[in-house]
């Protein structure tokens, strides 16, 4: 086993513990172990994912983070091909939710994914896909 040292903020770890605490976790290392091998299994997913493709990303955000908005919105003319509809929600006073329908190849689909999840005041990003079919005559 490898020892690590991390950094979080107060409000996560706090968040996490209580996260163990319902689930009955006795460390917070196997808690950690656990979420990693999910963040993992979820990026393999998303990496594996090919072909015709129709979906939802989910974007949670700060708005009040500097040019987050406006370069979601970048994001999303860059993918018009892709992206099918939008719908905004607002959270609650610190969070608000871009909802996207998708539809296309999937490499256009996991890179819109992908530049969100990289853009800073975005706090979590969630793609769900199905096979893409087309009704046949």
């Amino acid at each position: 086993m490898m020892r690590i040292s991390m950094s979080l903020p107060k409000k996560l770890l706090n968040e996490f513990d209580d996260v163990l605490k319902d689930r009955g976790y006795n460390s917070r290392s196997n808690g950690i172990r656990d979420a990693l091998k999910d963040y993992i299994i979820r990026y393999q997913w998303m990496k594996e994912i090919e072909g015709d493709r129709m979906g939802v990303v989910s974007v949670i955000y700060d708005p009040h983070s500097t040019d987050v908005l406006e370069n979601i919105m970048d994001i999303q003319h860059s993918f018009r091909e892709e992206i099918n509809a939008t719908m905004h929600i607002h959270m609650s006073e610190k969070n608000c939710m871009e909802v996207i329908v998708v539809k296309g190849d999937a490499n256009g689909i996991r890179d819109l994914t992908e530049q969100l999840i990289r853009l800073k005041g975005v706090e979590h990003v969630k793609l769900t896909t199905t096979v893409s079919t087309e009704k046949r005559s």
